[in-house]
């Protein structure tokens, strides 16, 4: 899919893309590729989605997030 955009930039954003540029050796268009690439690294998942370790481990017993049983003394 290729498409093309058109920003209205400050003139400080103006002259950081400049300057981006101008050290990188980039174009315009690939720093703001980049810079989408990053943000969507960033913002990309929902929060719901984000849980760390989810479904990696093991603990080998069927019912221990939800047997209170279980979680007797958890966090005392």
């Amino acid at each position: 899919m290729r498409s093309s955009i058109q920003a209205r930039l400050d003139p400080e954003s103006q002259k950081a893309l400049e300057r981006l540029a101008g050290r990188l050796g980039w174009s315009p268009s690939k720093i703001v590729r980049e810079g989408i690439r990053l943000l969507e690294s960033c913002y990309g998942q929902s929060a719901g989605q984000r849980i760390a370790g989810l479904g990696k481990f093991s603990s080998g017993i069927r019912d221990l997030g939800s047997n209170k049983r279980h979680l007797k003394g958890f966090g005392q």
